[in-house]
């Protein structure tokens, strides 16, 4: 059986996501980017998966103030508004979509929501990597009645963390399924739950945690796999 097509807004650890997502050897990988200027490309996915890496530019959510009043220099305003236009052919083409801490970001700007541009300049303890460059972890509280409560069997878990950016309104049709003890917000997912395509949004990085046979790892990955096997493309 050939295998399907699984679009990877490309990143600076493709090959984290690459591994973990083709350790079952059921999909293949495209990476997806402006620099390649393939866009194209995604009409050959069945899937995409919005990848970490880049603050996301706060003009997307008319602040374009926080630039210079919150220092930020680690934007990519090219890679912004590609992965916008990847965001529109798959939500209108009902594609299974997995977002993953920036692409969690880029994903809730895109339905109208906005961002804290440095959750610890807004009073809150950090999420960023700890100083060794290892990421920390922390517990999370899931929502009941989410498609993530669903998928991981439980009620509150540990993640990963690795993020200075966080959700501050929601956008629009989405509904937060995870939280942190200091009242991030750690998950998205279409309010809609008729909804006719797989859509999960995560801060955390499910690719690399500690232990990959967490539910926060291992079922949200084997429940994005299943929704693609079941997609006819």
């Amino acid at each position: 059986m050939m295998k399907k097509v699984v679009g990877l807004t490309a990143g600076r650890k493709f090959e984290n996501y690459r591994r973990w997502l083709t350790e079952t050897n059921e999909v293949d990988l495209v990476p997806l980017s402006y620099e390649e200027n393939n866009f194209e490309l995604i009409k050959k996915c069945a899937a995409v998966v919005l990848s970490g890496g880049e603050d996301v530019h706060p003009k997307f959510y008319k602040k374009p103030e926080y630039v210079d009043k919150y220092a930020l220099t680690d934007l990519d305003e090219k890679r912004d508004e590609f992965e916008m236009r990847i965001l529109s052919y798959a939500d209108r083409k009902h594609l299974p979509l997995l977002g993953i801490c920036r692409g969690l970001q880029i994903a809730n700007v895109f339905f109208g929501g906005t961002l804290l541009p440095d959750i610890q300049s807004f009073g809150k303890p950090a999420h960023v990597k700890l100083e060794e460059g290892k990421d920390r972890y922390h517990p999370v509280w899931l929502t009941d009645n989410t498609l993530l409560r669903e998928i991981t069997g439980t009620r509150i878990g540990e993640v990963n963390s690795a993020h200075h950016q966080c959700v501050d309104l929601t956008g629009d049709g989405l509904t937060m399924n995870a939280v942190s003890p200091d009242g991030l917000i750690e998950g998205l997912e279409k309010r809609d739950r008729e909804d006719r395509a797989f859509f999960l949004l995560v801060q955390w990085h499910p690719e690399r945690m500690q232990d990959p046979s967490s539910p926060f790892a291992l079922n949200i990955r084997e429940k994005f796999l299943s929704s693609i096997r079941a997609k006819s493309i």
